[in-house]
C-alpha cells in the first residue's frame, strides 16, 4: 500500500466555511494504517465535515490532504469503504443484493459481491435475512446491512460517520467486534462518533475537534491522564477534624471523601490520615474515563449535546 510515511490519512490546515461561519478551522489529521482512529466531537463540532474534506466529496477552502497516498482523495475512491451519517438503502432491494450494489460501486464485480454478501451477513448474525428486502428488516439490521455493504469490497480504508446512531446495546456489540475484525484484516479504520464509551473501547488513536477545532490529538490513555486519578477513601474513625488531614479539593460524600490523588502519591496521605488517628475503613483510586477527560479538553459548554450511554 503506498502511503504517506506509514500514514493512511495525512491532512493540514483544512479549513472550510460556510457563508460567514468557519465551520473547520485549520483541522491538522494523521491516521496511521492499520489502526482505529477516532474523531471526536459534540454534535456541530465539524466532524462530518474534516470527513467529507478527507473523502473529497467537498473541498476544503485551504488546506490539503493525502488519503491512501493519493493527493486527490477520490483517485482512492475503490479503496474506501464510507457509511456516512445519512443512512440510505433502496427499500425494495434484497439485504443481499443491497450489499453487492454498494460493492459494484466500488468496482467489485456483481457475483463476487453477492457471494460475499452472504458470507458476511453469516458473520454478523443476519445470515436469516439474506433475501429479505430492506423495508422488512429493524433499523438495526438495515443499518448492518449497510456496513456490509461499506466492507464487501475489502477496502483499505474504512470511514464511519457516527455508526452506532440509533443502535440498541445488542447490535452496537455486533457492530464493535465487526470493525474489529476490519481492523484485524489490515484496514484502517477512521470512526467518527461522540459516544465516548465505544471511543474508549475501540481506539488506537484519536483527535478530540470542538468549534472547528482540533483540541487534542493521541492516544485514549494519553487523553485520559490530562486528569488526574481520584481517590475515595472512607475513615474508619471520622471526626469534625479529619478534613484539615486531606487534600485542599477533598469533598464529603457521606461517609466518604472525594479527592485527586496527590503529586507526592497516596502513601504520605495514608501515613498522615492513620497518624492522626482516623484510620481506613475504604480506599479504592479510580482513573478517569475518556467522558471525563473530553469535557475538560473541550469544557463543559461544548458537550452539553454529548451523549454516553452504549
Amino acid at each position: 500500500m503506498d502511503l504517506n510515511n506509514g500514514l493512511a490519512i495525512a491532512a493540514n490546515g483544512l479549513v472550510k466555511r460556510f457563508g460567514d461561519r468557519r465551520v473547520v478551522d485549520g483541522i491538522d489529521i494523521a491516521v496511521p494504517a492499520g489502526t482505529i482512529y477516532g474523531v471526536l466531537g459534540p454534535n456541530g463540532a465539524g466532524k462530518t465535515t474534516t470527513l467529507r474534506m478527507l473523502l473529497g466529496i467537498i473541498e476544503p477552502d485551504t488546506g490539503d490532504r493525502v488519503l491512501l497516498g493519493c493527493a486527490h482523495p477520490r483517485d482512492a475512491g475503490d479503496r474506501v469503504g464510507y457509511l456516512p451519517e445519512e443512512r440510505g438503502l433502496y427499500p425494495a432491494m434484497k439485504a443481499r443484493d443491497a450489499i453487492a450494489f454498494m460493492g459494484a460501486l466500488r468496482g467489485l464485480d456483481w457475483k463476487t459481491g453477492r457471494a460475499r454478501a452472504v458470507e458476511l451477513m453469516q458473520g454478523a448474525g443476519l445470515g436469516h435475512a439474506t433475501d429479505t428486502k430492506i423495508r422488512k428488516l429493524s433499523k438495526g439490521m438495515a443499518q448492518l446491512v449497510q456496513l456490509l455493504g461499506s466492507v464487501v469490497h475489502r477496502p483499505d480504508l474504512l470511514v464511519l460517520d457516527e455508526p452506532f446512531s440509533g443502535l440498541d446495546p445488542v447490535n452496537q456489540e455486533r457492530l464493535e467486534a465487526m470493525i474489529l475484525a476490519e481492523r484485524d484484516r489490515g484496514a484502517t479504520i477512521l470512526l467518527s462518533t461522540h459516544v465516548m464509551a465505544h471511543a474508549q473501547r475501540l481506539c488506537d488513536r484519536l483527535a478530540i475537534i470542538a468549534g472547528g477545532k482540533r483540541r487534542f490529538e493521541g492516544t485514549v490513555d494519553e487523553a485520559r491522564a490530562t486528569l488526574p486519578d481520584r481517590v475515595q477513601y472512607r475513615p474508619r474513625h471520622a471526626d469534625a477534624d479529619i478534613g484539615a488531614s486531606l487534600p485542599p479539593d477533598a469533598v464529603r460524600d457521606g461517609g466518604e471523601w472525594r479527592f485527586a490523588l496527590p503529586a507526592g502519591g497516596i502513601e504520605p496521605l495514608l501515613v498522615r490520615l492513620i497518624d492522626a488517628g482516623h484510620g481506613i475503613a475504604g480506599l479504592s483510586i479510580d482513573r478517569p474515563g475518556l467522558h471525563e477527560a473530553f469535557v475538560r479538553i473541550v469544557g463543559e459548554q461544548a458537550t452539553a449535546p454529548l451523549g454516553d450511554a452504549a
